[in-house]
């Protein structure tokens, strides 16, 4: 489980583990706002497992941390394990990752120039570009947030997490 933890000013700045999370509550650097279902139990005490936690004290946060990275976890997320060409869901095993732009034409890896792709697609437009193998692309990849990125990989723990989350957004 993962723990959504939030600045002193409640601007969220990190997901970590419930074990992580336990560690700055029981040393005191953060106060828990949100708990799951679930318990730990030590010696002489049961824990409910933290699903929020406010630090104690300001961390000055870089804003690095509200941006994407592009990785292939993520481009997956983003476009959600669907063939960007076909629209055929896959698993994570049998999806690939294809510049739109070809790396041999001068395509970078970036948000706006990859996209998740079947293997039989990914093959059929091979170095070319969509337009030239008679593809089209479902959507125009793009960057994502980090609350888009945020929900859809953890879709059934955002409830918690929600009104954190659109506090900070809205």
């Amino acid at each position: 489980m993962r723990t959504l933890v939030l600045n002193a000013a409640y601007e969220p700045i990190h997901l970590v583990t419930w074990e992580k999370a336990m560690c700055l509550v029981v040393t005191a650097k953060a106060e828990v706002l949100a708990e799951y279902n679930e318990v730990v139990r030590s010696v002489s005490r049961i824990f409910k497992l933290p699903s929020v936690v406010r630090l104690k004290r300001y961390v000055r946060t870089f804003r690095r941390t509200m941006n994407s990275r592009c990785t292939r976890r993520n481009i997956l997320l983003r476009d959600q394990y669907t063939c960007q060409y076909c629209g055929n869901r896959m698993n994570h095993q049998s999806i690939t990752i294809d510049h739109v732009k070809p790396r041999c034409r001068g395509g970078t890896t970036m948000w706006e120039n990859v996209v998740a792709a079947c293997h039989p697609c990914n093959r059929r437009k091979a170095d070319m570009m969509p337009e030239e193998a008679g593809m089209r692309l479902l959507k125009s990849p793009r960057r994502p947030s980090w609350i888009d990125l945020l929900e859809e990989a953890h879709r059934e723990l955002v409830n918690s997490w929600l009104p954190f989350i659109l506090n900070k957004v809205g």
